[in-house]
C-alpha cells in the first residue's frame, strides 16, 4: 500500500503543476491525465535476443508492475540505434514511448554519424542503470586459447586481416576494435551488423573471426557446447556471477585497454518532469530490488545505484559525453556533434 500511495502522489504532483509551453499538448490536456494512463512503449533499438533486449525485458517485468500499466518492448533495430532512436525523438515528448539507450545510440551516432538527425542533447536521461562488461570472442576454430594467444595469431596474419562483427558502424566495440588495432598496429577487419544477435551467430557459424560484443549469459553456453570461446572481458573488475571471465589485466600487451558501455532510460528533451519523475522512480525501484539486481549482474552488467534527481542523471550524462570524446579523439576522428 505504500508503494500506491508514492505513485499517486506523484500523480496528484504531475495532475497540478503548470506544465504551459510544452509540446503541442494544451496544459489542460497534460492535467487531466494522471500518468501513466495507458500502456507505455519502451523502445530497445537493436532485434529481439540481444544484450539490450534481455536487460530491457527485465526492467520492462518490474516497471510494469510500479506503475500499473503494461510496458510494451518495442525493438526496432537497424542503423546502430539510428532508427530506434528516431522512433522516440519522433514520438510526442508525453513519457509514454521512452528508450532504453546506451552510449551507441544517444551519444556516438549523433557524434559520429553525418545522417544522424539529432543531437545527444535531443534526449533527456531519466535514469541510468548499468555499465555492461564487454567481451572478445572468437569462432571456435580460431588457434587461440587466451587474448595473447589471439594477438599473437594476428600478428602472424598481418597479410590476411582478421574480421570482427560489433553491433554496427560507429558503435563503442567499433571504435574500440579500431583504438585496439591502431594500439597493436594490426589490420583488423570490420564487419557491421544489426545487432548482437546476428552478430554472434556468424562468429559461432565460423562466417567471421571474432567479435567485441556486450556479455550475455548465453555466451557462456555457447563456449561450453563449442561453438566459440571468449578470450577476454575488456574490464578489471567483474560482477560476482561473471568472475570467471578472464580480464583484460591479465594481458601482457593491452592490460589497461579497460572499457565499459553506459546505459539506461532516456526521453525525448521536453518531457514533463513530473513525468520523467515518475518514469525515474519506477527504474529506481526496478535497481533497489535484489532479485532484479542479480539477474542484470548475471547479464554481465556492472549495475548502478538508484538515483533521485534530474541534476545526478544530468551528470552522469555529461561524464559519459566527455570519456566518449576522448575515445573519439584516440581513433583519430572529430566529434559531430
Amino acid at each position: 500500500m505504500q508503494h500506491i500511495h508514492r505513485r499517486h502522489f506523484i500523480q496528484s504532483l504531475s495532475a497540478t503543476a503548470g506544465l504551459a509551453g510544452l509540446s503541442a499538448i494544451s496544459p489542460l490536456a497534460w492535467a487531466s491525465d494522471a500518468f501513466p494512463s495507458k500502456p507505455l512503449s519502451l523502445v530497445v533499438p537493436y532485434p529481439a535476443g540481444g544484450a539490450s533486449d534481455v536487460a530491457a525485458r527485465i526492467f520492462a517485468e518490474s516497471m510494469g508492475k510500479t506503475l500499473q500499466q503494461q510496458v510494451v518492448v518495442e525493438n526496432i533495430g537497424g542503423g546502430t540505434g539510428l532508427l530506434g532512436a528516431g522512433k522516440v525523438l519522433s514520438a510526442p515528448s508525453d513519457g509514454y514511448t521512452f528508450f532504453h539507450g546506451s552510449a551507441n545510440e544517444v551519444f556516438l551516432a549523433p557524434m559520429l554519424n553525418p545522417a544522424a538527425r539529432y543531437k545527444p542533447q535531443d534526449f533527456s536521461f531519466a535514469c541510468p542503470t548499468t555499465d555492461a562488461v564487454i567481451v572478445l570472442l572468437v569462432k571456435n576454430d580460431l588457434p587461440a586459447r587466451t587474448y595473447d594467444d589471439f594477438i599473437d595469431f594476428a600478428k602472424k596474419r598481418q597479410d590476411k586481416p582478421l574480421t570482427y562483427a560489433t553491433v554496427g558502424i560507429d558503435s563503442m566495440y567499433n571504435l574500440m576494435g579500431d583504438a585496439l588495432a591502431a594500439q597493436l598496429k594490426l589490420p583488423f577487419l570490420h564487419v557491421p551488423y544489426k545487432g548482437a544477435a546476428p552478430a554472434l551467430q556468424d562468429v559461432a557459424g565460423g562466417q567471421v573471426d571474432f567479435a567485441i560484443l556486450p556479455y550475455q549469459t548465453s555466451f557462456d553456453g555457447m563456449q561450453q557446447q563449442g561453438r566459440l570461446r571468449i578470450l577476454t572481458s575488456f574490464s578489471k573488475a567483474l560482477p560476482e556471477p561473471i568472475k570467471h571471465l578472464p580480464l583484460i589485466s591479465a594481458s601482457r600487451y593491452t592490460p589497461d585497454f579497460e572499457h565499459t558501455i553506459g546505459g539506461g532510460y532516456f526521453v525525448r528533451k521536453g518531457t514533463p518532469p513530473e513525468r520523467v519523475t515518475v518514469l525515474r522512480n519506477a527504474v529506481s525501484a526496478a535497481l533497489a530490488t535484489p532479485a532484479i539486481r542479480s539477474k542484470l549482474e548475471s547479464e554481465g552488467r556492472n549495475v548502478r545505484q538508484p538515483i533521485n534527481s534530474q541534476s545526478q542523471a544530468d551528470e552522469v550524462f555529461q561524464q559519459q559525453y566527455a570519456r566518449l570524446n576522448q575515445l573519439i579523439q584516440a581513433v583519430g576522428r572529430k566529434a559531430l556533434a
